[in-house]
């Protein structure tokens, strides 16, 4: 089974009542697979959605509960390294700094497949595979 690397907008779903069928789409999603692996910069990205996107917002110590279970995935560091890589990524493929981040993570992590609503599903970057469990909501 491929390692899966999750953009923050896959778990943010999966907390947000206020799209249903999104959350439904995301939690079907994360319990249909175990292998995953996230990075420094989805999880604090998920710790702003949840304490204050998600309304209502969440209260700091619950957020950072499931930011201790979504460590237990696996992180990637983002180190100086890998932001380099970043900037000529999002140069190179036309992308945000943000999306080019996470995509240098997924390389770094060896993950055959990211998650996200972000980037063309279908397509291969990096030589990930780029897949949006959220097209069914």
């Amino acid at each position: 089974m491929v390692r899966v690397f999750l953009d923050t907008n896959v778990l943010a779903y999966a907390f947000d009542s206020a799209s249903a069928s999104k959350q439904a789409a995301a939690r079907a999603a994360l319990t249909s697979h175990r292998d995953f692996t996230v990075s420094t910069q989805v999880m604090l990205e998920l710790f702003v959605v949840l304490t204050r996107k998600l309304r209502p917002a969440w209260p700091t110590e619950e957020a950072r509960r499931v930011l201790h279970q979504v460590a237990d995935l696996g992180v990637v560091l983002a180190d100086r390294a890998l932001v380099e890589r970043a900037l000529m990524t999002a140069q190179r493929h036309q992308l945000s700094v943000w999306d080019a981040t996470v995509l240098e993570a997924v390389a770094e992590s060896g993950c055959g497949e990211l998650w996200t609503e972000d980037l063309t599903h279908g397509s291969v970057l990096r030589g990930v595979r780029v897949v949006n469990p959220l097209l069914s909501a």
